[in-house]
């Protein structure tokens, strides 16, 4: 994903999965980046003081998203969902908060416009890593996630990791702001033969037409994005090494620094979910699988 601290990952009412369409993603695009502006627009002054009271108070919460399935997204009916946007519902809900209103913006533009109270949670399925705790603070993660590669059909560079993709000298796409920018370059990858490109539909698009070699994102949008190809594939999920060491992310959403009662008020229903399984039941309509549940914590992935 983009320069640090920005990178991503994640990487947006109802409980069924929309497949994933080029034309429906390209509309919410546009959408969305009308709904962001009308929200930046709006929200330059904001009480100070206790947010968690001052939210119930409103009852109403404002989500930062990026547009991204299954994260948060406009759906064919042109409805926001995702299993960020459905998680916030449930727990905001029962924190006393019954409305959501997601904003959309870039990815890139999540942290800084959550820091600019341009919405006061950011929902979007983010990687928690140690750059972006120190902008803000997380409740400890909704899902754990693997790599995976969207390549040609028959994987015809057996490319599996990014040092296979250095070894071959692929020439290799991925998403702005992902943190697949940072795994890349730590494999060897020169950073200026990446290929940014605007989400994993485009890199659909980019490997379907041999632009690239392959696209990196995680595994889930991978295996989503290409279930309607007929030239493309997903390869089998994997680690990044960093350092020699094996990376498994996590994403969770994201309050800013002074916010610490409300996230910690976050983390409590969060917690209560993932003991009666019903955190899974929520996430599982959008492709989530039990093997992405987690007991990380946002303090490990801080680190």
């Amino acid at each position: 994903m983009a320069p640090p601290p920005e990178h991503h990952k994640r990487r947006t009412t109802k409980l069924s999965k929309p497949p994933i369409r080029r034309r429906s993603l390209l509309l919410g695009t546009a959408v969305l980046g009308a709904a962001g502006a009308l929200g930046t627009a709006g929200c330059s002054k904001v009480p100070t003081g206790d947010t968690l009271a001052r939210l119930k108070s409103q009852r109403t919460v404002r989500l930062g998203i990026a547009g991204e399935s299954p994260y948060g997204f406009i759906d064919d009916q042109g409805d926001f969902t995702g299993e960020a946007v459905e998680l916030a519902k449930v727990i905001f809900k029962r924190l006393g908060i019954g409305n959501v209103q997601p904003v959309a913006t870039d990815f890139s533009s999540l942290i800084p416009g959550l820091n600019a109270q341009q919405f006061d949670v950011v929902s979007a399925g983010m990687y928690i890593n140690k750059e972006r705790c120190q902008q803000v603070i997380f409740a400890d993660p909704e899902y754990q996630m693997l790599d995976s590669f969207i390549v040609r059909k028959g994987n015809p560079k057996g490319l599996h990791s990014y040092q296979d993709v250095v070894k071959t000298k692929a020439k290799i796409a991925t998403g702005s702001g992902y943190a697949e920018i940072d795994y890349a370059v730590a494999a060897g990858v020169p950073e200026k033969e990446l290929v940014i490109l605007q989400d994993p539909v485009a890199g659909l698009n980019a490997v379907e037409s041999g632009r690239v070699d392959v696209f990196a994102g995680t595994a889930l949008t991978g295996r989503d994005v290409v279930k309607k190809s007929r030239k493309a594939e997903a390869t089998k999920p994997f680690a990044p090494l960093v350092d020699g060491k094996k990376k498994v992310d996590g994403g969770g959403f994201a309050f800013r620094p002074t916010d610490s009662e409300l996230r910690d008020a976050f983390n409590v229903e969060i917690h209560k979910m993932k003991k009666s399984g019903e955190l899974f039941r929520i996430l599982k309509p959008f492709g989530f699988t039990q093997a992405e549940m987690t007991t990380l914590t946002a303090e490990e992935l801080c680190k």
